[in-house]
């Protein structure tokens, strides 16, 4: 009887173990995969920053032709 017992506490601690060891490599995976998430989520931000600073830049460049175009400017520093 003693040795049914002792078999039923090893089996039971090596799949105890064994999920353990599982459970821990799972969440990294999950953790993994989240982070990279979060670089792909950051390097979509910082393209749409540079794309919109670009639209402001065309922008501004455009008004300056116009307004140099209305008014000359001189280059001359005091």
């Amino acid at each position: 009887m003693a040795s049914r017992a002792s078999k039923i506490t090893f089996i039971a601690s090596i799949a105890f173990a064994a999920v353990t060891v599982w459970g821990v490599h799972y969440m990294q995976d999950q953790e993994r995969e989240s982070m990279y998430q979060g670089v792909l989520k950051d390097e979509a931000r910082v393209a749409a920053k540079r794309r919109q600073r670009e639209q402001l830049l065309l922008e501004s460049q455009q008004k300056r032709e116009i307004y140099e175009g209305v008014q000359p400017v001189s280059n001359t520093a005091p």
